[in-house]
């Protein structure tokens, strides 16, 4: 992927003049920066690169609170709304436009364990827990506070602490 194309759909998500209002875009930034580096070809200008971006994430790390690196791979359309207080393990897959809010927690149960792959569309509430190695389907909802740890299906909502499975109400079926 594009890292470039991919911040245009990052940027697309926020509103506009962001960068100045919302200190999430800063994180974004520098991860998108550390994956286009790491598709150069090596190099002293890749190396170059790779301090800087390092020195910016722990910068950017700190003042925002935004901690995944550039190992985890992250779709493009990715929005963090109320930064601060989230932490990706470097294992994990986001797939796009998804949307995390304060406190998310993406990683594993235990040290050296699985990580959790997350489809497209998928919205975290404020200091929900995904944990292990599970899959989160596209088009999920993460209830705030919730801690997962098992699959959810495409378009459920998990709740709760451990979080409980709610399916979508499906249509009814349409007589004549």
């Amino acid at each position: 992927m594009n890292q470039r194309e991919a911040y245009k759909a990052d940027r697309a998500r926020y509103p506009e003049r962001a960068f100045k209002r919302e200190q999430s875009l800063w994180a974004i930034k520098v991860y998108r920066f550390g994956r286009g580096n790491d598709q150069r070809p090596p190099g002293i200008v890749r190396k170059i690169n790779d301090r800087i971006y390092w020195f910016w994430f722990r910068i950017v790390e700190t003042l925002t609170g935004c901690s995944f690196t550039k190992a985890t791979e992250i779709g493009q359309g990715l929005r963090i709304h109320h930064f601060g207080n989230i932490f990706i393990h470097s294992g994990v897959k986001i797939g796009a436009n998804c949307t995390l809010r304060q406190g998310v927690t993406i990683g594993n149960r235990v040290e050296g364990g699985p990580v959790p792959v997350i489809g497209d569309n998928v919205e975290f509430g404020a200091y929900a827990q995904v944990l292990g190695g599970i899959r989160i389907g596209d088009g999920a909802k993460i209830g705030a506070m919730s801690v997962v740890l098992q699959d959810v299906p495409s378009g459920a909502t998990a709740v709760g602490i451990p979080a409980k499975i709610l399916q979508p109400k499906s249509e009814a079926p349409k007589n004549g």
